[in-house]
């Protein structure tokens, strides 16, 4: 899902892996309140570079299948 959506800009955190190179930055932020277990449930994912632009969301699974794919 595409989405546009207000996060406040502390819940952002950028990928450990980005270079310092604002064309190579990936930020972060869970977007929903923790269940009782302390699991987010869903993930936003943006380019640092425009903040204000689009973000994609994805639910836990997603996310989990995403950090495999990337290992």
């Amino acid at each position: 899902m595409n989405a546009h959506f207000s996060v406040p800009e502390g819940a952002w955190h950028k990928s450990s892996y980005s270079d310092g190179v604002p064309s190579n930055c990936v930020e972060v932020a869970d977007l929903t309140p923790h269940p009782a277990g302390g699991v987010c449930v869903d993930v936003g994912i943006r380019d640092s570079k425009n903040p204000q632009g689009p973000a994609l969301t994805l639910g836990l699974p997603a996310w989990k299948a995403f950090l495999a794919g990337l290992r």
